[in-house]
């Protein structure tokens, strides 16, 4: 039987790649994020691509895609809609509970992918630094901490019980920090969220992970904010000398949400190369 699998920030990166990959496995995919556009148009890919190829194990063997509704050469079941929502706002995690359960009525899998740092792209401004420091420590704490967990406690009821699996998306920076202290910290905060999540959960054989991954190329957070040095530097952490794509990520959530991984729960899984140990 195909599984539902809610995605946030499931539009891009690796939000985007997680998709393929279960929908490519026949499972019903649900996309919830702030932007209309890039949900249809990743929805849109993902299901042409399914009707064309088919369903298989590798999303580059046929291409990346998405689209709403049912691929005709897809596995049984499989289907990518879209729910444009902010996850930050009380709100948006109702609207996505409210539709997940009249369409569905139950989550699988629930991937917490919803994300990004406050300080990118915030002008310079002449304003009070105080101020500034205030805006990004709580951008990044309602675009990293609010929209998980207000997402997740919203669907916790209707988490398959047993077998319900829910994956959060960390950072290397929670362990090394950023350099703006505020999304490093924001990251770190759902480390016992997803502790405390699974002792909870665990009971009605329900795991909680996270993955924390490093350097991420192709990917909406890095794009044209990392200079050629920086990117060299980061690189030149990690122990496989390159840096990750967002299928490496999706590959360790696929594996996290797998009927296997039953014995799996409250870890912080690190996808960053070895990056996290330094070097």
């Amino acid at each position: 039987m195909s599984r539902v699998v809610v995605i946030s920030g499931g539009g891009t990166g690796i939000g985007r790649a997680t998709a393929e990959l279960f929908a490519r496995a026949g499972d019903r995919v649900v996309l919830v994020g702030r932007r209309a556009d890039p949900l249809k148009r990743t929805a849109d890919e993902i299901t042409e691509t399914l009707a064309r190829h088919g369903a298989g194990d590798d999303p580059h063997g046929a291409g990346a895609g998405t689209s709403t509704g049912s691929g005709a050469g897809a596995g049984a079941g499989a289907e990518v809609t879209t729910v444009v929502a902010d996850l930050s706002e009380t709100a948006g995690a109702r609207h996505v509970r409210d539709v997940v359960r009249e369409q569905f009525g139950r989550v699988d899998v629930l991937v917490n992918s919803a994300g990004g740092n406050a300080a990118f792209g915030s002008p310079a401004g002449d304003g009070d630094p105080l101020d500034e420091t205030a805006e990004h420590w709580l951008g990044n704490f309602r675009s990293n901490v609010l929209t998980a967990v207000l997402l997740t406690e919203a669907l916790r009821d209707l988490l398959a019980s047993p077998g319900g699996r829910v994956v959060l998306v960390s950072s290397i920076a929670a362990y090394r920090g950023s350099g703006s202290g505020s999304y490093g910290a924001s990251k770190a905060a759902l480390h016992p969220y997803t502790y405390d999540l699974a002792a909870a959960l665990g009971p009605r054989g329900i795991t909680v992970n996270a993955v924390a991954p490093g350097y991420v190329a192709d990917t909406e957070f890095f794009r044209d904010t990392l200079a050629p040095e920086r990117e060299r530097t980061l690189v030149g952490q990690t122990l496989n000398g390159r840096a990750g794509v967002p299928d490496d990520v999706a590959r360790t959530v696929r594996w996290l949400a797998a009927p296997e991984s039953s014995h799996v729960t409250a870890q912080i899984v690190q996808v960053n190369g070895g990056a996290e140990r330094g070097r």
